[in-house]
């Protein structure tokens, strides 16, 4: 028995996760677990109607699930920065999950803008480091409003997170065990103190792993082969800020942001799982929406709670409803609709 709390959220986000859910308990079933989901109902229509993003406690209640399951952030009627700070970050930082996982993996019939690259060529993941960097909201303003206005923003890098950042990256990549490869994607020829910091860890951790080789890029050339080369990635690890900017880069290789599923991780307490694509308020409750990353972020959860045979289910599933039946990953367009999509993965199970 697995508990799941569940945070649909806004915009498009419950129909998103109802398909999920529907994947879930099916494959739950034929696995031969349990699952009980407990629905929260936060996110833009909470913050309107009682003027609060998080009740209190609702962090310390989380925290007792096996894992979180959420939709998407998101609502036109609430200023950008609102919720995405009061429930995304609020909850990355005081539930530790300072993993942030993005499997980055073109599947069959899947239309990618890389020319001449298929699903042989586009698998690798990025492990970003979740709740130091950037992020971390160091930094303040002097003579704000002003013509004089200072704005300083602090990139906070301790040594216990980079190193644990960095062991992940090794032993996932060991748990991969396909090019047994890991880059360190940096800027040490600019950031000259934070990166000396993440390159002495990446080096001295990476000795403890003789089977794994170690790569290092700066980010800006990252970029550049993961267009030219994506093939030549195995597993990514870098900072908060660097992550964010180079998994929308992968999530776009893939085949955009309606495959693109991603885990925000503390292994040793509650993760939360979630599609990368934001709420897209305009196509709310129309039933339109492409639900493949939520399923796909479905899939990455049972693997987090060490269902792996469940979880290469519906990664399967997802493939064959890709590779036969889905004409563009885009809302509109899929050639189903967004329930209609849900049970093409159930069938496949």
């Amino acid at each position: 028995m697995y508990r799941i709390a569940v945070i649909p959220g806004d915009g498009t986000g419950p129909e998103q996760v109802r398909e999920g859910l529907k994947v879930l308990k099916a494959v739950a079933q034929k696995q031969g677990f349990e699952l009980e989901t407990v629905t929260f109902d936060y996110g833009g229509e909470y913050y309107l109607r009682t003027g609060e993003v998080l009740p209190a406690g609702a962090v310390d209640e989380l925290r007792r699930f096996d894992a979180i399951y959420l939709g998407a952030i998101g609502h036109p009627e609430v200023r950008p920065g609102i919720l995405e700070q009061g429930i995304l970050l609020r909850l990355r930082f005081e539930l530790d999950q300072y993993i942030n996982l993005r499997p980055v993996r073109l599947y069959p019939g899947v239309e990618t803008p890389l020319a001449g690259k298929g699903p042989e060529d586009v698998d690798f993941v990025v492990v970003r480091e979740n709740t130091e960097g950037l992020y971390a909201g160091s930094g303040g303003f002097l003579k704000r409003g002003t013509p004089d206005e200072v704005a300083i923003q602090t990139s906070i890098n301790t040594r216990k997170g980079v190193e644990r950042c960095i062991r992940f990256a090794f032993e996932y990549c060991r748990r991969r065990n396909q090019r047994k490869k890991v880059t360190l994607c940096g800027k040490t020829n600019v950031l000259t103190y934070a990166f000396d910091l993440w390159e002495r860890v990446f080096h001295e951790v990476g000795a403890e792993y003789p089977d794994i080789e170690r790569d290092y890029a700066h980010v800006d050339a990252i970029c550049m082969w993961m267009v030219k080369n994506p093939e030549w990635f195995d597993v990514i690890v870098t900072d908060n800020m660097f992550g964010d900017i180079i998994t929308d880069l992968g999530a776009i290789i893939q085949g955009g942001m309606g495959i693109a599923a991603g885990g925000n991780l503390n292994p040793e307490g509650v993760s939360m799982f979630e599609p990368i694509g934001g709420s897209a308020p305009k196509y709310t409750g129309q039933n339109v929406i492409n639900p493949l990353a939520a399923i796909c972020a479905a899939g990455m959860l049972l693997e987090h709670l060490g269902e792996t045979a469940a979880a290469a289910q519906v990664e399967s599933a997802v493939q064959k409803v890709c590779a036969k039946h889905i004409k563009s990953l885009a809302a509109g367009r899929m050639g189903y609709s967004t329930s209609e999509v849900g049970d093409l993965v159930v069938s496949y199970l």
